[in-house]
């Protein structure tokens, strides 16, 4: 088994070399084809990491749902226009980088009682360009396309939650349902016992206060089976609501749960975790604060300004507008800001601060990812552990029902009612159990599923 502990600290110490200040490869590339990027979030190997882990459950239906999910769901619909906003950010940070161009025409006329009226037009066309001299602007540019990095890897991160939400709400649905089918098989046992315990009574072999007991069995259980009815009734709302569909009740349950396929394979290579989309936006956001922390130094710099210009004015229209007329001006500005007090230095040590807590954030969060999957792969073997021996105590807490039932009706010497109750209570207790059980283990296991970021194989 993979060792998470030193891949965990190999990690920390990497994180504080330059490596982790490189970014992801996405945000340094030229060109950002949004369409093309926001396709590739939804398809191919992030598809797989997405949903390729349904498999593991067997389960069709499931998978049909959570496809389902991701078409409608409400939730991921903002999560898309919301990384869409992003795409629009990287062509407002690339802005600064190209000249800006501006035109204006006027007319104005003058003139009063006493004097001639007179008319005039104009002209104008001005440009203005920053050069980069020491890269500041390429870091926003940089920083702006860090931002939609993580925009895309929490789209993803959306996504794989979703997938991961709705599967749990199914699984949720069919215990539900499987509990409720217990509950009404529990209510028909006690009540096919009542006449055996009356008969036995009537015979003096059993005491008036057994017969109590067993009507009092029989409301508690027809107690227990309104309460699992409205249980099952909320998870059917709940997943209806992650599929878009709610109000209209039409979800429909199983009778039986998932079946994990395989178990968890040995020696899982750490290097999965690096497709992680939380890691993956906490990676972009370290980035994009390292960009801003050199734009905020780099404001202590110099900056130059390139202007141009053509103008015009006439009291005809047509020379206004005539390029043999036109003037042209160029001049150039060197800018350097003297005193303000400090505040700029204060700026680039306030970045420079908010990159190294960011360090530690994403330190943090990628301990936080290791935890969570050993944890989830420790608790995948103890409970499976524990369902083989539920198992054993299902099937034993079955035969004692049923032989004390058999004791009762046979008036066995010495059969005693209140074991019989003692025998039921411990069945009903232990089937609940076993369906509560093997739901906490596919729930686990789509836990393991969103902690590695998908499934055991896709990177």
């Amino acid at each position: 088994m993979f060792d998470f502990r030193i891949a965990a600290c190999s990690l920390v110490l990497c994180l504080t070399g330059c490596e982790a200040l490189k970014g992801p490869q996405a945000v340094t590339t030229s060109k950002i084809d949004g369409p093309a990027v926001f396709a590739a979030a939804q398809s191919g190997q992030n598809a797989k990491i997405s949903t390729g882990w349904l498999s593991e459950f067997d389960d069709a239906r499931m998978t049909k749902l959570v496809m389902e999910a991701l078409k409608h769901n409400n939730n991921l619909q903002s999560a898309a226009h919301r990384l869409r906003a992003a795409k629009e950010g990287t062509i407002i940070g690339g802005a600064a980088r190209k000249p800006t161009v501006g035109a204006s025409t006027g007319y104005r006329r003058s003139g009063g009682e006493n004097a001639s009226s007179s008319a005039s037009y104009s002209l104008s066309l001005n440009a203005s360009w920053e050069p980069d001299l020491w890269g500041r602007l390429r870091n926003s540019d940089l920083a702006s396309r860090a931002d939609y990095s993580a925009a895309l890897a929490d789209y993803r991160g959306a996504r794989l939650s979703l997938a991961a939400n709705t599967a749990r709400s199914w699984c949720n649905l069919v215990t539900a349902e499987r509990q409720l089918d217990l509950a009404q098989r529990t209510v028909i046992s006690y009540q096919k016992a009542l006449p055996v315990v009356e008969r036995r009574y009537k015979a003096q072999t059993l005491r008036a206060v057994d017969v109590k007991f067993a009507r009092n069995n029989i409301a508690s259980a027809e107690r227990t089976l309104r309460s699992r009815r409205l249980s099952r009734n909320d998870a059917a709302r709940v997943l209806e609501a992650l599929l878009g569909r709610y109000p209209s009740a039409t979800i429909a349950s199983s009778s039986t749960l998932p079946i994990l396929s395989q178990n968890v394979p040995a020696g899982l290579p750490s290097e999965l975790l690096a497709r992680r989309p939380d890691l993956q936006a906490a990676r972009a956001d370290l980035f994009a604060s390292a960009q801003r922390a050199e734009i905020f130094r780099k404001n202590l710099l110099p900056s130059l300004n390139l202007n141009g210009g053509l103008s015009n004015g006439d009291s005809s229209i047509r020379r206004a507008f005539d390029p043999n007329f036109l003037v042209y001006s160029v001049a150039a500005s060197l800018a350097q800001t003297i005193y303000r007090g400090g505040a700029l230095s204060a700026q680039a040590r306030a970045a420079l601060e908010r990159n190294r807590a960011k360090i530690n954030d994403y330190a943090t969060s990628a301990l936080l990812a290791f935890r969570e999957v050993e944890s989830a792969i420790d608790a995948d073997h103890s409970l499976s552990e524990q369902e083989t021996f539920l198992e054993t105590e299902v099937e034993q807490s079955n035969l004692a029902e049923k032989r004390a039932l058999d004791d009762i009706a046979l008036g066995v010497e010495g059969a005693s009612f209140l074991e019989y109750l003692e025998a039921q209570r411990r069945a009903e207790s232990a089937r609940a159990a076993l369906i509560r059980l093997r739901n906490l283990r596919l729930q686990n296991r789509i836990d393991l599923h969103l902690a590695l970021g998908g499934d055991f194989a896709t990177r």
